[in-house]
């Protein structure tokens, strides 16, 4: 039975054997036929919906292949410090949050980013002290790997002059031994773990909010990489009729002992919450310069970075977790981290092969590969190792990147340097670190601009045509979850996902790709959001 047809629109199929077509119809949740408008309209039958879409730009939907869905959600509530032009008005906002916050309560908040202020100097507890006495304030970092804490906080995390630093992280201190309230990497978790989490169901509430923000940018699948109970609110979501995104499910590091011991496997799950990968942390991040480097951020001869993850223990997460039938995503941004999992990989590929598996069984992954080193350049490709990358974070960082690794930027943020390789690309945004919105990181991928800047592109010969672009959010991620057969471009038998925009992608200058606007978000043959008649 046709349960209902799309005419008279502008169809970019994705698909090689028919790249454009006019009409759809379609069936449950599937595509039965992709075609022209009077081929479709024979299959029209008693109770078949049709729908003119009188010229508008139809598109396979989305998919964001890497973001933080709790934390998305959760941000969502907090206070917005995001990529604000100094500490001054960071800190008014949450002394607005303070004067509206009984005492004793939770501040949170997330995006500020130091490289951005004129002194680029790290705020301090004093700072937020000065501003919001009466409440303990947590505020995570744009790259979410350091924190900014306030007397409060660090008191109810019982932190002292003589609190160890943890492993893979730093408490910073002042000359005296005091905590300054900067924590980086795992010290962040000493005072997270003191701010009172949300309930399954309360939890499950905010993503119907983040779940409507995603729905209005085209999305119709996410790969997420929190923790479990992001999986439990999910299913909350299910459970109630409400969750309407498709998504792929991460195992971080410490729960993988409990995943094996269940027995749990890739892609156990269905169409619509689905096992993927181990997640691991191989280093930090940009910002905080804890992204692992083989030589030292300008004007600090002293630091390479950190290793989160030994590479000898990476060798047993990943070797065990194989051998269970789980592939690895492991976040790796500098050159050094890159290089090291990219041994871990190959050792991994050398079990697989002994065991007679297949490299497409077993779909690893390095997430970010934010800067390589040019002598590792290829290895992605020959070990078939999935780039997942964000477009977004090259400009979003290209001023930072520029200050602290020189003329190394030539190899960072390069989706174009892999292509050429022949290594298979997926793209996300890495919300809430950045937008979640697959239309600017699509910009970003082909002009590597910000508002403009600069002329031509940041290394513009890293610039990605923008059909490789769409591939990145569509096809690339489908294959990524092993989902290709019936994922990521519009053909007869494939899911019934896809995009509307209001105007061609295809033909709009690059610059105005951002201004292009979401009319509907269809997921499983269903309006999931529509805004046209």
């Amino acid at each position: 039975m046709i349960h209902s047809i799309l005419l008279n629109g502008n169809i970019i199929t994705l698909d090689d054997a028919q790249p454009r077509a006019s009409a759809v119809a379609i069936s449950y949740d599937r595509l039965v036929f992709v075609g022209n408008d009077a081929e479709v309209a024979r299959l029209a039958g008693t109770g078949t919906t049709t729908l003119d879409l009188d010229g508008k730009t139809v598109l396979p939907g989305f998919t964001d292949a890497h973001l933080h869905w709790q934390a998305q959600a959760e941000s969502m509530r907090s206070v917005n410090v995001f990529e604000l032009p100094s500490k001054a008005d960071a800190l008014e906002r949450i002394q607005i949050r303070a004067q509206q916050t009984p005492a004793g309560e939770w501040i949170t908040g997330q995006g500020w980013a130091q490289d951005l202020w004129d002194d680029r100097a790290f705020p301090s507890a004093a700072d937020l002290d000065a501003v919001a006495p009466s409440n303990p304030v947590y505020l995570s970092a744009k790259s979410g790997h350091a924190a900014w804490v306030n007397s409060r906080a660090l008191a109810l995390a019982g932190v002292t002059n003589s609190t160890p630093d943890p492993e893979g992280g730093e408490i910073l201190r002042a000359e005296h031994g005091a905590a300054t309230g900067i924590l980086l990497e795992t010290a962040m978790d000493i005072v997270s773990e003191q701010v009172p989490a949300p309930s399954p169901e309360q939890l499950a509430d905010m993503m119907l909010v983040a779940q409507d923000h995603a729905l209005r940018r085209g999305l119709t699948m996410i790969h997420d990489f929190d923790d479990p109970s992001c999986l439990v609110a999910l299913q909350i979501l299910r459970e109630r009729g409400d969750l309407c995104l498709r998504v792929v499910k991460q195992i971080n590091q410490r729960w993988l002992d409990a995943a094996l011991a269940s027995g749990i496997r890739r892609n156990f799950g269905d169409d619509w919450i689905r096992i993927g990968a181990l997640k691991l942390f191989a280093d930090g991040a940009l910002g905080p310069k804890t992204a692992l480097m083989f030589e030292a951020y300008a004007g600090e001869d002293w630091n390479t970075g950190m290793a989160l993850v030994e590479k000898e223990e990476m060798v047993d997460y990943v070797c065990r977790a194989s051998a269970a039938g789980l592939p690895a995503s492991i976040h790796a941004i500098g050159d050094k981290a890159v290089h090291d999992v990219l041994d871990v990989f190959e050792i991994a590929r050398q079990q697989e092969a002994s065991r007679g598996e297949a490299r497409s069984s077993r779909r690893h992954r390095i997430e970010h590969v934010q800067i390589i080193h040019p002598q590792d350049a290829h290895r992605l490709a020959e070990l078939d190792i999935i780039a997942s990358m964000q477009p977004i974070h090259a400009t979003s960082d290209m001023l930072t990147a520029d200050r602290y690794w020189g003329e190394r930027t030539k190899w960072s943020y390069n989706p174009r340097l892999q292509l050429d390789h022949g290594a298979r690309v997926a793209f996300g945004s890495d919300a809430p670190v950045e937008p979640l919105d697959p239309l600017l990181g699509i910009h970003a991928a082909v002009t590597r601009q910000r508002n403009g800047e600069p002329a031509g592109g940041w290394h513009p010969e890293a610039r990605i045509s923008l059909r490789e672009a769409l591939l990145g959010y569509t096809q690339g991620p489908a294959y990524a979850a092993e989902m290709e057969d019936r994922l990521g471009k519009l053909s007869a038998g494939y899911l019934a996902d896809l995009v509307v925009l209001d105007r061609d992608i295809t033909r709009v200058p690059a610059h105005e790709i951002p201004d292009l606007q979401v009319l509907g978000t269809m997921i499983g043959g269903a309006w999931r959001y529509r805004d046209f008649d």
